[in-house]
């Protein structure tokens, strides 16, 4: 079964909808702006609260609940003819009770090859092809210039962290997780599944080298910083831009640029 696929009625493929959709839906904010990349304003006709970009959809675009909190009678009243959710960011139940009524398409990206995969699929979906094809070729080279001779040798011991109270941070199998190896950089829960627990007591012990601290979900600020600083005397920590690390749309075109910066930062 293909990475994204759709959840009702057991279609499997993108040629199975059968008609180019002309009310569609996103529960995901990363896919939303990649909606507006293909130039599908007009198509478009809900987005979630969380959907801030691009600015002016944020402002004009119907607002169909949150991620994990749909509002069906705003869905019910937009009629959608495709709705594209994912595995991660959405509720299985919820998704599963939308595909009861309308054509569902959920993605599940967990690296780089997946999300280039479901810009694709999408594309194919809403007649954007040639778009989407342009779109991938550029991220694919943006990345291929971030994968140079410079960054083979660039190994940090490091840990990214989404959440305070308590800490938690990337496992192996996440997206992000592929965005760090990119980077060239050594994630030490790499073993671990998904978004564990951890502790200032078990980063202390790591030989950490550098702690980076997202912008989101939990929102990190510079105080958060001096704190942990003071705790982890000679590591690194920076707080990074969490939508070049999370985002798998078409945000992806500013991601290389943006590692290229942190990883100069970190010399």
């Amino acid at each position: 079964m293909p990475l994204s696929y759709f959840y009702a009625m057991f279609l499997n493929n993108v040629s199975a909808l059968g008609y180019i959709p002309k009310r569609i839906i996103s529960l995901v904010p990363s896919q939303t702006e990649l909606l507006f990349s293909l130039g599908l304003e007009v198509e478009t006709v809900g987005i979630t609260k969380f959907c801030i970009h691009p600015n002016q959809w944020f402002k004009t675009k119907t607002r169909v609940g949150g991620t994990k909190t749909i509002n069906y009678d705003a869905i019910r009243q937009l009629q959608p003819d495709l709705i594209i959710a994912n595995k991660e960011e959405n509720v299985k139940e919820q998704v599963e009770q939308l595909a009861g009524n309308y054509p569902v398409w959920l993605t599940n990206v967990n690296t780089l090859a997946d999300a280039l995969q479901m810009i694709h699929d999408i594309g194919e979906l809403t007649g954007k092809q040639n778009e989407a094809y342009s779109l991938t070729k550029n991220i694919s080279n943006g990345f291929k210039e971030l994968d140079q001779p410079q960054t083979s040798n660039f190994k940090p011991r490091i840990a990214y962290l989404i959440w305070q109270k308590p800490y938690m941070t990337v496992g192996g199998d996440t997206f992000i997780h592929d965005m760090l190896s990119k980077c060239g950089f050594d994630n030490i829960f790499a073993d671990t599944n998904r978004y564990p627990e951890t502790t200032i007591a078990e980063l202390q012990t790591a030989n950490l080298k550098l702690l980076l601290l997202s912008s989101e979900p939990y929102p990190f600020k510079q105080k958060h910083v001096d704190e942990l600083a003071s705790q982890l005397p000679g590591c690194k920590i920076s707080l990074v831009n969490g939508e070049h690390f999370s985002w798998y749309g078409s945000r992806l075109l500013e991601a290389p640029g943006y590692f290229k910066n942190l990883i100069k930062s970190y010399y």
